[in-house]
């Protein structure tokens, strides 16, 4: 178990700062120096990373800070969605963990003060700063900060009250300058993040000779070059460039990692080597989130909400009433609804709640076969029922489906069609990791970063989207019979080799012991996914959504132990605000519009701009790109749409190119 090193008196409660500035009677400013949409602050910005605001840097802070912030409210919303709930608590060893909101409320006019008592907490990092008009670097302390107008967040910013410009004349009036951030850092790939020691750096290891607090400059004049920025002593003369400390030569001089997590004030042991990362490096922060399709609720899912809500409304009274039943109902009153429930049941949930948490031996065991397509299953087995007629909704998972007719033109490998009226998704984070992705993190539990400081979270922060998308069934016999040819054609080798080589080039250390072909995405998911592409470029040109705000949901693995083969997708659009979205996409789902779309999107991906060199594209030795007959001008699209970076993609398993007859969408058929 972690054990983090915390000084419990440094703590971000920037509400209790300002309600205890005005219990003196002191002005306090609360305008907040920042926003951010709860996508970005999930994927982009969450605990741990580091956002960028116009004149300085913050880092969201972990989840013990945020409690202070819940806490101003008496009742704390929840996101119900039991399977994704389940899984992520066993990820995180909480089987209690509740997914919330970010903390945020609407106000019923501009100019109101509701809701501003809630909001993400955060802390300046990095703490060194530097001033723009005499290149003075110093901690956070030796700078003052300004922010004055409450509606202008823009402005907030540190400065350097008595700078005298670059040349030091200290006869001339000082200045208030505006001072930046230093943008060197150390990282390792244990998630750990610190301050680049500059002082140190500088006098190579050893204390300043001539001051015991030395006066440093940070002289970068060709910014945006790497590493190119040289820190120099003013107090002894001494100056040293940056990029020293860049590449693997560089990483002898750095210092090893003290293990410390700057979102949760914390430092556990660690020692691993450390390297030089920027401020804006785009592998400082990789989250690791979860995400489901909310189904209609099962009666074991059901079932395992009601256990889990009486665990946490009972706490430890639940031992001691257990077998009183008209106490636990009283106890339970206005907590969870246990109205409708028997003697019987209610006394089955009470028992069930009572049992002891998985032992360490399970969630090792659990974490280990962790795969994530076991969140789509049941996605897959409920979308395979064809709903008894249109407009079919569920009230709790609020997915309203409709099945469409096959268009007698419509090409014969599409078996099915769905339309998705309503879904709503759910995105939960679980943590983070740093310089690698964690698709690339052969060990992901080992390697993930925690967002709190308690081993076992009591909840972790998700969000909820709305919106309507298009479900295309592929004929399974079909696709096991094009498989069957590809697994043994030179091409597929050929991919097979390329991810080999790219694994053992890209992926972290930690996973040289696993077997570069469990990475790989079968046949039928190179299929599917390309597919996929087409079909959202073709599709944003008339749906009135733009092909950015579509994504794909792929449902494509072969037949496996505890699940059947799938081959399917759903083309989906959400959007955070509660009234989903505007029903355009979904009426391209209709026989006469969907069978255009889809022989549009086929006739399409045949020709690249970059032909015959995209259709020929084959990865050679020592060459690992992992697509094929695929680039931005045919099929790749944006990142918030594709669930895989653009990987795993090649038109030639779509359709016959020149050279090439692995197409599954057969000419002439």
């Amino acid at each position: 178990m972690t054990r983090f090193v915390h000084d419990d008196t440094n703590v971000v409660d920037p509400l209790g700062d300002a309600d205890a500035e005005a219990e003196k009677g002191r002005k306090h400013n609360r305008a907040k120096v920042g926003s951010g949409r709860p996508s970005s602050l999930l994927y982009t910005y969450g605990p741990g990373a580091i956002m960028d605001l116009p004149q300085f840097t913050v880092m969201p802070t972990g989840l013990d800070d945020w409690d202070r912030i819940w806490n101003r409210r008496d009742g704390i919303p929840q996101i119900r969605a039991p399977r994704l709930r389940e899984v992520v608590g066993k990820m995180l060893n909480s089987r209690d963990i509740q997914l919330r909101p970010h903390p945020w409320q609407a106000k019923k006019i501009s100019m109101s003060s509701e809701g501003n008592d809630l909001g993400v907490p955060a802390r300046v990092f990095p703490q060194w700063l530097r001033c723009t008009g005499c290149d003075m670097l110093g901690s956070l302390s030796q700078f003052d900060y300004h922010n004055t107008h409450p509606f202008r967040t823009d402005l907030a910013c540190f400065e350097h009250g008595k700078c005298t410009g670059r040349r030091g004349d200290k006869t001339r009036k000082s200045t208030r300058r505006t001072a930046v951030p230093a943008r060197y850092l150390l990282a390792c790939v244990n998630g750990h993040l610190d301050e680049f020691p500059y002082e140190l750096w500088v006098h190579y290891g050893k204390p300043c000779a001539e001051a015991q607090i030395p006066a440093l400059k940070m002289i970068d004049r060709t910014a945006g070059k790497g590493a190119s920025a040289t820190i120099g002593c003013a107090s002894c003369g001494l100056s040293r460039p940056m990029n020293e400390a860049q590449g693997e030569a560089g990483k002898a001089k750095l210092p090893r990692c003290r293990g410390r997590h700057p979102h949760l004030d914390a430092f556990e042991h660690c020692g691993a080597e450390t390297r030089l990362m920027l401020v804006g490096a785009s592998n400082l922060w990789f989250p690791a989130t979860q995400s489901i399709i909310v189904m209609p609720e099962s009666a074991e899912e059901t079932t395992g909400e009601l256990v889990n809500q009486i665990r946490v409304a009972l706490g430890d009274k639940l031992a001691k009433y257990r077998g009183n039943l008209d106490m636990l109902r009283d106890l339970l009153d206005g907590k969870v609804d246990v109205v409708e429930l028997s003697d019987t049941e209610l006394a089955s949930a009470a028992d069930a709640a009572a049992e002891p948490p998985a032992s360490v031996e399970d969630q090792q065991a659990f974490l280990r076969d962790w795969d994530p397509v076991n969140l789509l299953v049941p996605e897959w087995r409920y979308l395979l029922k064809d709903p008894q007629w249109d407009h079919v909704g569920d009230p709790v998972s609020g997915l309203t489906l409709s099945k469409r007719d096959r268009h007698a033109d419509l090409r014969p490998e599409i078996s099915r069609v769905l339309a998705v009226e309503r879904l709503r998704k759910v995105n939960a984070l679980v943590g983070y990791t740093r310089i690698d992705d964690m698709d690339r993190v052969g060990d992901l539990p080992q390697r993930l970063a925690p967002l709190a400081r308690s081993p076992r979270p009591a909840w972790t922060v998700a969000t909820e989207d709305r919106g309507e998308g298009i479900f295309l069934q592929l004929d399974e016999g079909k696709v096991a019979d094009w498989e069957g040819r590809v697994l043994t054609d030179p091409l597929w080798l050929a991919h097979r080799e390329a991810h080999q080589r790219n694994f053992a080039g890209r992926f972290s250390e930690t996973a040289k012991n696993i077997d570069p072909d469990t990475r790989l995405k079968p046949p039928r998911y190179w299929l599917i996914h390309t597919f996929a592409h087409v079909l959202i470029r073709e599709l944003a040109m008339t749906c009135g959504y733009s092909a950015a705000s579509l994504s794909e949901r792929l449902y494509a693995w072969p037949q496996a132990e505890g699940r059947e083969a799938a081959a399917g997708m759903l083309i989906c659009t959400t959007a955070a605000d509660s009234d989903g979205t505007l029903g355009g996409l979904v009426q391209l789902s209709e026989p006469d519009r969907l069978q255009r779309v889809v022989s549009s999107a086929l006739s399409r991906a045949a020709r690249c701009s970059s032909d015959p060199v995209c259709a020929m594209r084959t990865p050679k030795q020592p060459e690992d790109f992992l697509h094929g007959a695929a680039c931005h001008c045919c099929v790749m699209a944006s990142e918030t749409s594709c669930e895989r970076a653009n990987r795993f993609l090649d038109r030639r398993f779509l359709l016959d190119l020149p050279g090439s007859r692995l197409g599954f969408f057969r000419r002439g058929d």
